[in-house]
């Protein structure tokens, strides 16, 4: 076995220090007041919930499978475990952090609902007044395990595991709670200049872009990036399964943000479906004009882009509108990844292209297109007359990209500081799975011993 440092043990430490403060936390009675809920819509909004979460296990295989066959495991393990580390972190902070009680429209107060405590005793949240609150934040904490989860695609074959896992517990409190609190939270301070983002696409989508951009640059680029090494994917069929689980989680997303089981939940649904076929054929057309063969992962990728794209606008314009949505945003990003492959930049699996840009464009477009005809309490857009909700819209969108980035790029930049954010070059050429995790997802001659040190063997155990 290798050498245990103390830094080893601080992981294990702070889950045990939490898990003893849990034993003193007072028990209070769940739910008063049933007298307030509507059955349906809670039976909606814990499927929507049960969707949401099945996205990152479908984005751990849609990651996967693009990846090189030395790093499948470690990059789809460093997705997966957001499921298990932003579980905790919502639940003693985060959700405290992104809708307590507001402190001058920025940040949650921490205390507000430490430990879940007034969680499940708790009034409905005010947006939400059918369902009780537990449920409320159940399913937005599925939206705070995905967001960091999103961005390792943008570092995949090059940062230590160990330091990834602290990135996204700095992540979720200093950068996706305080930008949630600020979109959805009724006194933060981009719901109150009317910013409309129906699902997440500045919460979620522009900060997780901006956050792998900041990575990628931080990181620097990989051995076989530099020599311009071209890497084919370990597994197209696990990116097939991926944009499926994606799809169909992402109905749960988008449809589960209405927080009620109602019209406007249809209708999200449907432009979520729409936009997501638009940008899928898009991207696949598009290729075949560029003089480029229509591929599953092309397919696959635009259709991620689709789904992106029309997060903030879901619940606020038109099925017709959608196609729109979907079908620009496929090419802006499809023009995005060509022309970052001409530069120095590394983003492994082309997050920032993606999901930075495809938020962006959708949060443009919603600005656009949003119409009270599909939502009342939303604002009718641009195309309807009003430039000032594309302005805000804008005025929004600066602020998230200038705060996730610079956050997050000082956040990776401290974590260097505590421990080495980069594996050394060997253990980048062997590849992550053996490395980080003495797994393999193919059978090869090279596994760590017990002492810690490299050692061949005919077949893994673990391949």
């Amino acid at each position: 076995m290798k050498k245990v440092s103390f830094q080893d043990y601080l992981p294990f430490i702070f889950l045990a220090l939490i898990a003893i403060v849990g034993i003193f936390m007072p028990s209070l009675p769940s739910f008063a007041d049933a007298s307030k809920y509507n059955s349906a819509d809670i039976a909606w909004i814990l499927v929507a919930s049960s969707l949401v979460f099945l996205m990152t296990p479908g984005l751990s295989f849609f990651y996967g499978g693009m990846v090189n066959k030395k790093n499948v495991i470690s990059t789809m393990m460093q997705s997966f475990i957001a499921t298990g580390l932003i579980s905790i972190v919502w639940l003693v902070v985060g959700f405290s952090l992104a809708f307590g009680k507001s402190h001058n429209g920025l940040i949650g107060d921490p205390g507000t609902f430490f430990m879940f405590q007034n969680v499940g005793s708790g009034a409905p949240w005010s947006l939400a007044p059918t369902i009780p609150l537990l449920l409320f934040a159940l399913f937005q904490m599925k939206f705070a395990i995905i967001t960091p989860a999103l961005v390792v695609g943008a570092v995949a074959g090059r940062i230590r595991f160990t330091s990834y896992v602290l990135f996204m517990v700095l992540f979720s409190i200093l950068v996706y709670a305080p930008i949630a609190h600020w979109t959805w939270h009724p006194d933060g301070i981009l719901f109150k200049l009317g910013v409309l983002d129906f699902a997440g696409g500045t919460v979620v989508h522009i900060s997780a872009g901006c956050a792998a951009l900041a990575g990628a640059l931080v990181l620097k680029r990989r051995k076989d990036h530099i020599e311009k090494k071209e890497l084919q994917p370990a597994n197209i069929p696990f990116v097939l399964l991926g944009t499926g689980l994606l799809w169909f989680g992402w109905f749960g997303f988008n449809a589960g943000s209405a927080l009620s089981a109602n019209a406007l939940a249809a209708s999200a649904f449907a432009t979520t479906n729409t936009a997501t076929a638009a940008a899928g054929l898009s991207w696949v057309f598009f290729d075949v004009i560029r003089g480029r063969k229509p591929s599953a992962l092309g397919f696959c990728i635009g259709a991620v882009v689709g789904l992106v794209a029309i997060t903030p606008a879901a619940g606020f314009v038109a099925i017709p509108q959608s196609i729109f949505i979907g079908f620009i945003a496929a090419i802006i990003s499809n023009i995005a990844v060509h022309w970052k492959s001409k530069t120095s930049i590394d983003d492994t699996l082309d997050v920032f292209p993606c999901h930075g840009l495809g938020g962006m464009v959708g949060m443009l477009l919603t600005g656009i297109f949003a119409t009270k005809a599909v939502n009342s309490a939303g604002t009718d857009g641009w195309f309807y007359g009003n430039f000032d909700l594309f302005k805000n819209q804008v005025l929004g969108l600066l602020l998230v990209v200038g705060y996730s980035f610079i956050v997050s790029f000082g956040i990776f930049k401290l974590i260097n500081l505590i421990h080495p954010l980069r594996v050394s070059e060997e253990e980048e050429e062997l590849g992550l799975d053996v490395t980080q995790h003495n797994e393999n997802y193919h059978p090869s001659m090279i596994s760590i011993s017990d002492n810690g040190s490299l050692k061949e063997e005919d077949e893994l155990v673990h391949s």
